[in-house]
C-alpha cells in the first residue's frame, strides 16, 4: 500500500519529498506523475513506506500541513482502477467485417 500525497507545488522534486517523508520512517518509493502532453508535475506524489505503522504515522502528521506554500493532503492511496472497463471498443478486433479478401 502507498500514500497519495495530493495539492503538491509544481517546483516538489522526488529527493525533497523523500526526506519529508523519511521523517517518519523508510521510504521505499516516491512516484510524481507528470503529464503526457506537456511533461509538468500533475501536483500530487505517491509515496511508498516499508510498513504500515510508517504511512500511518505520516499520514496523521502531514495532512494538513503546509509546505511550499501549499497544505497538502495525505492519505491512503486508493487501489488502481481498471481502466479498461470504460465503455466502447478500445481497438480489439481488428477484423475485417466479414468481407472475404482475395
Amino acid at each position: 500500500m502507498s500514500v497519495y500525497v495530493g495539492n503538491l507545488s509544481y517546483q516538489v522534486t522526488q529527493d525533497a519529498l523523500t526526506s519529508v517523508f523519511a521523517e517518519y520512517g523508510s521510504v521505499k518509493r516516491v512516484q510524481l506523475p507528470t503529464d503526457r502532453e506537456t511533461g509538468r508535475l500533475r501536483g500530487f506524489a505517491f509515496v511508498e513506506m516499508s510498513s504500515e505503522e510508517e504511512e500511518t504515522a505520516a499520514i496523521e502528521a502531514l495532512d494538513g500541513a503546509e509546505w511550499m506554500g501549499r497544505d497538502l493532503k495525505v492519505n491512503k492511496a486508493k487501489p488502481k482502477e481498471d481502466r479498461g472497463s470504460f465503455g466502447g471498443n478500445r481497438g480489439g478486433g481488428g477484423g475485417y467485417g466479414g468481407r472475404n479478401r482475395y
